[in-house]
């Protein structure tokens, strides 16, 4: 399993929470929550979002369950900075060994 893989369950839900505003939401998040995590994780790798990842993000937010669009964006942002899946990972919770 990628790190795109463990991130799409976070982002799915805070897509599904605020659809296309997701990257512009702020602190109002409960720290904890996966939404929170989502959404953060959402904002550190598309930032206030280009055209292309907005376009994704929303069309999967339309389409649930239909988030090869956004996949690809997340895919192409971590070649495009190869430190970004580490960041990512980094703010993911730590994995059960058991």
């Amino acid at each position: 399993m990628d790190i795109t893989d463990d991130v799409m369950p976070y982002v799915t839900e805070a897509i599904g929470a605020y659809g296309g505003a997701v990257l512009a939401k702020t602190h109002e998040l409960a720290a904890g929550s996966n939404i929170a995590r989502g959404t953060r994780i959402l904002q550190r790798i598309f930032g206030r979002g280009d055209a292309g990842s907005r376009r994704a993000i929303e069309q999967m937010a339309a389409h649930s369950g239909d988030d090869l669009a956004l996949r690809l964006a997340i895919l192409e942002a971590f070649a495009a900075d190869p430190t970004l899946a580490g960041e990512i990972a980094a703010m993911l919770p730590a994995r059960s060994t058991t």
